[in-house]
């Protein structure tokens, strides 16, 4: 057995050789001195596929508007005036959500600086947190089948060993390498903060219920369970308890235990537990904010999202399939065989089978629970349904591991990897003329070009073009228990050699210029003067100039609202306004009051002396 290859991808190759065959005693012999070290490699591994998919160029780009910006000048505001009960943007309460990420971001602040990379560690943290729990859940209960737990006191089969770590192994590869994780664990906002938080609770609710009864960690385990549920609840809100709450009932009351749960996880106690990490802040907020707190904070943000359409985020029944769909390519189309496999409706026999290989069926819970509250759910967003990643991932694992040991293919395996491979093949085909079907943004006029000079396009094409090839090669030597390994090897290639580079592009295009613009603004701004920007919202001036500002709609707004600056008592001395050049003229605002400041990308900023007489734009 070859040595000194460091990480995971050792492991792999290392797992992925051993045959399970007549000799198989004989081949494992080093696997079995390999195995006490193993720890070491598997932490290298898992740092390193951390810091790469999470970490790498973390703060490359500036924040992306809209959202972004909002969570980063919260906690810049937090940090400035030592309020950390009320979070403000603009010189506005903001009641969206709890401080847990505002509190991160604002200690992240004060132990590295204000910048972007600061802004998203919370988000990179959770995620972090999620493949790491993932591993080791795994690597205790990921048993491919209730078979392979064998009798109790019973060392484990050499087979079940290697299952454990291909369980491990591919889940924590897949968890953190799809493009929902990737995507929201780069992004400063909060939905990545309460998967990690979320996901973790579960992940200890499950080691608290499948860890023997007189063991002294399972208390433990569910100790942690409330607690990671109270850091779910700070971070966004009742569904950081809702959600949990609703998976561990439907799992036990499939199983008929749940009496038996409940007497065993101290509900009273461990609410008590989450009430009282939770609760003074909220009593603190309410204090100072009173019933706007209520009205916004519960009303808005919570009960009429669940019921009604809010801020035009409305989409058909049938959208989180497709967020699923692409959000956990390329494995998503080997979910419902992996669903299928677990035989969830041969009740009687999961009741007779031990809590340890109760894994699968708690993600199976995990992963309907997120996914129907949310499709009830009016308003609906792709990032509601990232907690369900990591319920996911595992299902897929456990699909996986068996494969790789066993290597007997149903019919639904085949049919799901000749779909994967036309998957891939299809996406291959179409890379190449996306830029044809790419709208007109007026923020970024000159990304259609330079996507097409680019070349990246063609080396994503390549990339899964490539994949496609050599799943097809596999698929025709029926060697399908390689082709996660090909699928995982493509999206990492795509993410380091296109997508990263495109978002690059995308920032110099769209977010350059607005941060460029900000600076001139912070370094023009006089006392007495107003920061306007009219035609659209981008928070991100905000945090970059570190100015409040007035954000007008449309040009008719702006010229009734310099109408009505104008005969204001007294009037600011002048404006520092900020729109693309064709909309400042629509103004009518002379010329001659008009002096230009600087123009970056597609915007102008202007300083303009008032009082002023508006003519006809």
């Amino acid at each position: 057995m070859p040595r000194g290859i460091i990480g995971l991808v050792w492991v792999s190759s290392t797992v992925m050789q051993i045959r399970v065959d007549n000799a198989l005693k004989n081949l494992l012999q080093p696997w079995e001195k390999y195995l006490q070290r193993a720890w070491v490699w598997v932490a290298l591994g898992l740092g390193f596929s951390c810091g790469l998919a999470f970490l790498w160029n973390l703060g490359n780009i500036g924040l992306i508007d809209e959202t972004e910006p909002l969570f980063a000048e919260a906690a810049r505001q937090m940090k400035v005036t030592g309020d950390w009960i009320t979070p403000y943007f603009n010189e506005t309460t903001r009641f969206d959500k709890p401080p847990l990420v505002y509190w991160l971001m604002a200690i992240a602040y004060q132990t590295i600086g204000v910048n972007e990379w600061a802004v998203r560690f919370p988000s990179a943290l959770g995620a972090i947190a999620l493949v790491i729990f993932g591993y080791l859940t795994l690597k205790h209960f990921g048993f491919p089948s209730p078979s392979a737990l064998p009798a109790a006191a019973a060392p484990l089969p050499t087979q079940t060993r290697q299952q454990l770590w291909l369980s491990a192994l591919i889940g924590s590869a897949i968890l953190a390498w799809t493009p929902q994780t990737i995507v929201w664990a780069r992004t400063g906002v909060s939905d990545m903060l309460l998967s990690g938080c979320m996901g973790s609770a579960l992940f200890a609710f499950f080691w608290g219920y499948a860890s023997p009864a007189d063991s002294p960690a399972k208390k433990r385990w569910y100790w942690a369970f409330y607690l990671l549920m109270a850091l779910a609840v700070l971070t966004k809100g009742p569904v950081g308890v809702v959600i949990p709450g609703l998976t561990v009932l439907l799992f036990t009351a499939y199983l008929g235990n749940w009496r038996e749960v409940i007497k065993e996880a101290f509900p009273v106690k461990g609410m008590l537990l989450l009430l009282t990490l939770t609760v003074p802040w909220y009593v603190l907020v309410y204090l100072a904010n009173g019933q706007a707190f209520i009205d916004s904070f519960f009303g808005y943000h919570n009960f009429e999202r669940f019921t009604r359409v809010v801020n035009r985020h409305s989409a058909p029944w049938y959208f989180y399939f497709i967020v699923v769909l692409v959000g956990f390519m390329p494995y998503s189309v080997y979910l419902p065989v992996a669903i299928a496999r677990l035989r969830f409706w041969r009740r009687h026999d999961w009741r007779q089978q031990p809590r340890p290989t109760h894994l699968g069926l708690f993600a199976l819970a995990w992963l309907i629970t997120i996914f129907g509250f949310f499709t009830v759910a009016v308003t609906k967003l792709p990032s509601y349904v990232l907690p369900l990643m990591p319920a996911a991932a595992i299902l897929v694992s456990l699909l996986w591991s068996d494969l790789m040991t066993r290597r007997q293919f149903s019919r639904g395996v085949w049919v799901s990897s000749i779909v994967s491979v036309v998957f891939l093949a299809a996406i291959a085909l179409a890379l190449p003329f996306l830029p044809q079907f790419l709208g007109r943004d007026p923020a970024m006029p000159g990304f259609r070009p330079a996507l097409q000079d680019s070349g990246l396009l063609l080396w994503g094409s390549a990339i899964w073009l490539g994949a496609a090839l050599v799943g097809t090669l596999l698929l025709l030597r029926r060697r399908l228990h390689w082709l996660w390994g090909v699928q995982l090897v493509g999206f990492v290639l795509f993410f380091l050699l296109t997508a990263m580079p495109l978002i690059q592009m995308v920032d110099a295009q769209r977010q350059l210029p607005l941060r460029q613009l900000a600076a001139l603004a912070a370094a023009a701004h006089q006392p007495g003067d107003r920061f306007v920007m009219v035609g659209f919202s981008k928070p991100s001036l905000v945090f970059y100039s570190h100015l409040p500002m007035t954000f007008v709609r449309t040009v008719d707004d702006a010229i009734a609202w310099l109408q009505t600056t104008n005969s204001s008592s007294p009037p600011p001395e002048s404006l520092l306004l900020l729109s693309y050049p064709d909309r400042l003229r629509q103004l009518g605002i002379p010329e001659a009051a008009l002096q230009t400041l600087g123009k970056a990308g597609a915007y102008e900023l202007v300083r303009v002396q008032l009082p002023v007489q508006l003519g006809v734009g």
